[in-house]
């Protein structure tokens, strides 16, 4: 709500830690986010997308992931990952950068939260669990 989104970047990864019961572990893996509850899910989403007016959240991630030529299905298609890497701005020059920008002015539509944080591999699967939640 005060726009502090690295802390809220922060929260998010905690949050999902937590509820996944893999704060040892420090990240989830394909599994958990499979089975990540939906209600958690779009909450985490719900207060993305409220409090950054509909700039960030992983639904926002998604929906350009699509449009990007991925689909929500638990696969992996490089291609479209690329293309969103380079749309939500943690690719310049054809190589991933993980260059966070904590403004909202100032970043890409979508580039936040950080889904590589929270995963060993990469955000498709999330987007495809949001997908299985309908958000």
């Amino acid at each position: 709500a005060n726009a502090q989104w690295q802390e809220a970047d922060k929260e998010t990864l905690k949050v999902m830690l937590d509820v996944a019961n893999r704060t040892e572990q420090g990240y989830l893996g394909l599994d958990d986010i499979k089975t990540f509850p939906c209600k958690d899910l779009q909450l985490i989403d719900h207060l993305w997308l409220k409090f950054s007016g509909g700039h960030f959240g992983f639904s926002v991630q998604k929906e350009i992931y699509l449009q990007c030529g991925g689909q929500a299905d638990y696969e992996y298609y490089k291609e479209a990952e690329q293309r969103w890497g380079d749309r939500v701005g943690w690719r310049e020059g054809g190589s991933w950068t993980f260059e966070i920008i904590y403004e909202l002015g100032g970043s890409p539509e979508g580039h936040l939260p950080n889904c590589f944080v929270v995963m060993v591999r990469f955000c498709e699967f999330l987007f495809s669990r949001i997908q299985a939640c309908e958000l």
